[in-house]
């Protein structure tokens, strides 16, 4: 769990309609995050399942995300943040989760584009706003936003509603202050390098200004 994704679950469960029960995938909480990783009070009050394909610290239910052992239309909220780089085949389980939720449930999804290997137990994909409109395809709506460099970010983040949306008028402008807040200089820089190693040398310096290289 990492801060920025922290305060994006805060904006969420202060103002978008939660309803319950909550699942959260990915809710082993490893070595170091025993605490920080904890999402429960910020759901406080309501009824609150963490599920892992693991046991352990936060796991309430041992579930594969790829066969959701749930009925359908039996869960109101799911929150799935920075677990889909370890899932193998991540459309496979967004359609689990639309299974899964009630009629106007909603899926809240995070992950990291610009960040390290990191196998909890394995790590398999890196995403693009793009790739979570994909992801959200099942869904009536999507809201998918970013954070860090609009062309690298360093988090992406999303929201299925099943049903019909909310108001998302002070939702979007929260999103917004996040998201500023969430521009890390240190973290363009080596967005900026990276970039670099990629594009090929026989681009022209002109080229590579353009593409902000």
């Amino acid at each position: 769990m990492r801060q920025v994704v922290k305060d994006f679950a805060a904006i969420v469960s202060g103002l978008l309609p939660i309803e319950e029960p909550v699942y959260e995938f990915g809710a082993l909480r490893v070595a170091g995050q025993e605490d920080f990783a904890d999402l429960r009070p910020l759901f406080a009050g309501k009824e609150y399942v963490g599920a892992d394909m693991r046991e352990g610290l936060g796991v309430d239910k041992v579930l594969d995300l790829h066969t959701i052992d749930l009925p359908d239309a039996s869960v109101g909220t799911v929150l799935c943040l920075d677990t889909l780089e370890h899932v193998e085949y991540p459309h496979t389980a967004m359609r689990e989760i639309h299974r899964i939720l009630k009629p106007n449930g909603i899926a809240v999804i995070s992950s990291v584009m610009l960040f390290r290997i990191h196998a909890y137990p394995y790590d398999y994909w890196r995403f693009t706003p793009e790739a979570f409109r994909s992801l959200l395809k099942p869904f009536t709506s999507a809201f998918v936003g970013y954070a860090g460099e609009e062309n690298f970010p360093h988090t992406v983040v999303g929201v299925g509603f099943k049903g019909n949306p909310p108001a998302l008028a002070e939702f979007e402008e929260k999103y917004r202050t996040w998201q500023r807040q969430s521009y890390s200089p240190a973290s363009m820089s080596i967005g900026k390098k990276i970039r670099r190693l990629l594009v090929p040398p026989l681009f022209s310096r002109s080229s590579r200004k353009a593409l902000g290289l």
